[in-house]
């Protein structure tokens, strides 16, 4: 083990060629390196062999579900990383924070700030203090009441959450909120998936994916849009490595030639090690940002003009198709060409693999949710697969992929600020309380809320909001106009160091951490991208004897804040998981008999009714979309910026300062674009460039310091590091319908470092 860095590292960029294949021998030595630095053998291996086990603990990363045969070692690189990250032993202490004062820390890279170990008791930052100091629980939770309750309004106050937190704590921080009378629950998927859950929900009724791992094992055709697997998603190469044996072919559509998406060697198979492992992408897409919506209408109108469709399934199960297909010409070569900047020959190729399979699966993720299209791009997908039957069959359906292990559970126990009034009227029936009805901030209204001076108090839950936020300098000023910031961590981050005039860390357990109430060990529960709900069970000693669970921590703070009104038993909630699944399985549907069906070895797949035939949309049917024609323009001298993690990140933490796959080390602060957009804006490969946004207001976002790295993206793109690039993304700058960031289609142009201002 090693200790953590006293110094923050410099960039010193390495460029190598990127790799062609992900995973293989080098990914298991990545991931023990690792895990070796953060705590002992004896400790690494017991989390790995607990993780993703029936009787241990989920990963904390990726939502990626579980196969019905578990290896040993079920996990991947990214997931062994983030496990043995978070069990780490090193720790932050009161000694650290006195040594440290929070305007230092402010100046601190993500990278510095995670490495420094696992928080170990509740600080306080007072108003105008320069350091955080220890604080007793209950006079934490005494500030965060008395300010809660000295509100104007309960709208004053924002509870955001991120997908790391667990069903029961979920279910009791959106009943909180609500009994203490506000819908201003604002979470991660606002700035990932929300596109989905509006273009699923508009046209299929709900706003998760339909198909189960079997699907993905026996399909013959998936497409993967808008999604690095090999990075983000890395166990999900293992399913594709099944279609592909079981006969069935992959199509990759990126604007970024991602490793994962060519090659895949499982280290768990003999090719995988001594061999070539197995071609991924059948056909690989290099499109351009936000094309996609282009290319699903060409593919629709090539599908229409073949004239073969499943016209039983349109018949009985969809409507509106007449109309859709009246205005299915309406796109041109032309227009798809310069839309998507690919071959005409590429997209024939797609289309008679399309024709010639009985069963296709469309997978994505925010390549195409974090566009201005993104929720028109996705109706259309559901166009796509409709002509012909594709939704609601084996080996067919729609695949939204969620990067954090339970983004999806939260928002089915509540955790949205639109919940509709059937969960909320079984909520108050519940627990005899009228919920608020008036929607509440999403995480773009939340910021606006705080720089307006509307929400006075933020309690973050498991997340690091300043730096997963667009336009980071307006997030930042936001967070630093509240009288109160609350963040409930396990680790250290810049959430703590951009705060309100009081702020207050409150250190909780992580998912690989026993919890033990009453004298009897709790387990809690996660919900997978594919609906699958299961159980998971710490195994390692807290960091700290001062640690909360995340369930104690937000029971106490609603006793101290609502007192007994209304009458919700938070004292028994706070000892007894169960307690709180019995509730849960009264209020969310498809919950029923909770505690009974979750004993089950992996747990129980929440029903999905649209592979049943059945749509819960207005009409009762699926619904075909008329999506109007839309793509990204790029004027002369301009690039479109996406952001994108490293593959040694997960979300907003950086492991280390490489991204081995695409060949970037040793530097985060790296422009990669395409050699000829390079020498058309007349820079070179290693130039020092600022980044500037273009965005209709006028204001200068600009990111510093940034090298030129030659890569072969699509033309006309760009692609560089979340968080680092979020400060160029304009607050204002969403997708259309979902309020979702723009984080995939950004405008820039570049000055040169030595004569920008």
């Amino acid at each position: 083990m090693k200790k953590a860095p006293i110094e923050d590292p410099a960039d010193d960029l390495e460029v190598t060629p990127p790799k062609h294949y992900a995973a293989g021998v080098p990914a298991v030595r990545h991931a023990m390196e690792y895990s070796f630095e953060q705590t002992t053998v004896k400790r690494s291996l017991l989390t790995l062999l607990n993780l993703n086990q029936v009787k241990g603990f989920d990963c904390p990363g990726c939502a990626w579900p579980e196969p019905d045969h578990r290896h040993r070692n079920e996990y991947c690189e990214n997931g062994a990383k983030h496990i043995n990250d978070e069990a780490t032993s090193r720790r932050v202490t009161r000694d650290f924070f006195a040594k440290h004062s929070v305007d230092e820390l402010d100046g601190k890279s993500d990278y510095w700030l995670n490495q420094q170990g696992r928080l170990t008791e509740p600080m306080v930052r007072r108003p105008g203090a320069t350091h955080y100091e220890p604080i007793a629980w209950d006079d934490a939770f005494g500030i965060i009441a008395d300010e809660l309750n000295g509100l104007a309004s309960p709208d004053e106050a924002m509870f955001y959450v991120s997908g790391r937190l667990n069903n029961e704590a979920a279910f009791l921080l959106q009943l909180f909120s609500r009994a203490f009378g506000t819908n201003n629950l604002p979470d991660c998927s606002n700035m990932c998936h929300e596109s989905s859950g509006f273009g699923l929900g508009e046209t299929l009724g709900i706003g998760k994916g339909s198909v189960q791992l079997e699907d993905i094992y026996n399909s013959d055709l998936v497409f993967v849009v808008g999604q690095n697997p090999g990075t983000n998603h890395p166990r999900m190469l293992s399913a594709l490595e099944h279609t592909k044996k079981n006969g069935g072919q992959v199509i990759a559509v990126n604007t970024l030639p991602e490793a994962g998406l060519m090659r895949f060697k499982n280290p768990q198979q003999p090719s995988g090690v001594i061999g070539n492992g197995i071609q991924i992408a059948d056909l690989f897409l290099k499109i351009r940002p936000g094309g996609d919506l282009a290319l699903f209408k060409m593919l629709n109108k090539l599908v229409l003009e073949s004239g073969d469709l499943d016209r039983d399934y349109i018949d009985k199960h969809t409507t509106g198709f007449e109309e859709f297909a009246a205005q299915g010409a309406d796109i041109t070569w032309e227009q798809t060409l310069e839309a998507t900047g690919l071959a005409r020959e590429e997209i024939e190729a797609v289309h008679e693999k399309v024709l010639a399979s009985r069963s296709v699966i469309v997978c994505w993720a925010m390549g195409l949710t974090q566009q201005k299209h993104g929720v028109p791009t996705i109706r259309e997908i559901v166009n796509f697969l409709m002509l012909r039957g594709n939704i609601g069959k084996p080996g067919a359906g729609v695949c939204p992929v969620r990067g954090h292990s339970n983004v999806q559970g939260d928002r089915t126990m509540g955790i949205w600020e639109q919940m509709p009034d059937r969960f909320l009227d079984a909520l108050g029936a519940e627990f005899d309380f009228e919920p608020p009805r008036k929607h509440g901030v999403d995480s773009v209204a939340g910021v606006r809320a705080m720089r307006d001076g509307k929400a006075r108090v933020f309690v973050g839950v498991a997340g690091n909001f300043v730096r997963a936020m667009s336009d980071s300098d307006v997030t930042e000023a936001a967070l630093r106009n509240c009288t109160l910031t609350v963040q409930i961590s396990t680790k250290l981050n810049r959430s703590h160091t951009v705060t309100g005039e009081t702020a207050l860390i409150l250190p909780t357990l992580g998912r690989s951490d026993k919890d033990v109430q009453a004298g009897r060990e709790q387990y809690v529960t996660v919900e997978d991208s594919m609906s699958s709900v299961h159980r998971t069970h710490g195994k390692l000693a807290p960091a700290s004897k001062h640690l909360l669970s995340e369930v104690s921590i937000i029971t106490r703070l609603a006793r101290r804040t609502l007192g007994e009104s209304p009458a919700i038993p938070w004292a028994e909630f706070e000892v007894d998981n169960d307690a709180i699944r019995d509730r849960i399985a009264r209020v969310v549907p498809g919950f029923e008999d909770f505690n009974e069906r979750i004993q089950k070895p992996g747990g129980f797949t929440l029903p999905n009714p649209v592979n049943r035939g059945v749509y819960p949309t207005p009409s009762g049917k699926a619904v075909f979309s008329i999506n109007v024609l839309a793509w990204l323009e790029t004027p002369p001298g301009h690039l479109i910026l996406q952001s994108l993690r490293s593959h040694d990140q997960w979300n907003t933490v950086p492991y280390a300062l490489n991204d081995r796959y695409r060949g970037i080390h040793n530097a985060r602060h790296v422009l990669m674009v395409n050699p000829d957009d390079i020498a058309e804006l007349g820079f070179q490969d290693g130039d020092q460039v600022d980044i500037v946004s273009v965005w209709e207001d006028g204001s200068e976002r600009r990111a510093r310091n940034f090298t030129l790295v030659g890569y072969p993206a699509s033309r006309g793109s760009a692609a560089s590091y979340y968080p680092e690039t979020n400060v160029l993304v304009p607050l204002d700058s969403v997708a259309t319908g979902s309020n979702t960031p723009t984080s995939k289609g950004v405008l820039v142009r570049l000055e040169p470092v030595a004569t920008a201002d």
